[in-house]
């Protein structure tokens, strides 16, 4: 599927666990809720599986960005916990975009790696651990502490393991870019 494609698969997901979620709460409409809750997670799960098997960092971080910030439209104002967890998260994501155009440019990457100390906690695989990286870090954590929230069935669990493991692709992907950026030295 092309970036477009899981762009659009990702807003009808989105849309789809929304409405789910809301029907729940609706009196009479509770099954039609969980089956368009069902039916999004479903078609969450597929498209994160696609970006995954792109293994490009790009596309990965884009669909993951994308339902983040449709997680964000649909939360409720008062809901302001939510709100600025997923704030924070595209704002580290807009930054790992950044991070995306720098390694394009190895003239660029090599000055900025001299910028990035060379201990080993501010290393990821002996590459710098910039924007991209931590973007990737601290979203991990974020999906598994939601994993560990009471109430959570277990195919919602399955979308989060996998978009978890998009985060593991995502990074292998960037650190290969970091690898041709720097020269064949790493």
């Amino acid at each position: 599927m092309d970036t477009t494609g899981l762009i659009n698969s990702v807003y009808a997901a989105a849309a789809a666990i929304d409405f789910g979620r809301k029907g729940f709460a609706t009196r009479g409409k509770a099954e039609e809720g969980r089956l368009s809750y069902e039916n999004g997670i479903s078609l969450a799960l597929s498209t994160f599986r696609d970006a995954q098997s792109t293994i490009d960092p790009q596309i990965i971080i884009l669909v993951e960005y994308t339902f983040l910030t449709q997680e964000l439209q649909f939360c409720t104002e008062s809901d302001t916990d939510s709100r600025s967890s997923l704030t924070q998260a595209i704002q580290s994501f807009n930054d790992a975009f950044l991070a995306l155009t720098v390694v394009e440019d190895s003239t660029l990457y090599q000055a900025a790696d001299k910028t990035h100390p060379h201990y080993k906690k501010y290393r990821v695989s002996g590459f710098p651990k910039d924007s991209f990286h931590i973007a990737c870090i601290a979203h991990r954590t974020r999906l598994r502490n939601i994993l560990r929230s009471p109430g959570i069935d277990a195919i919602e669990k399955a979308l989060l393991k996998q978009r978890l493991a998009n985060l593991a692709t995502a990074q292998k992907g960037y650190m290969v870019k970091q690898e041709k950026a720097l020269g064949n030295g790493y």
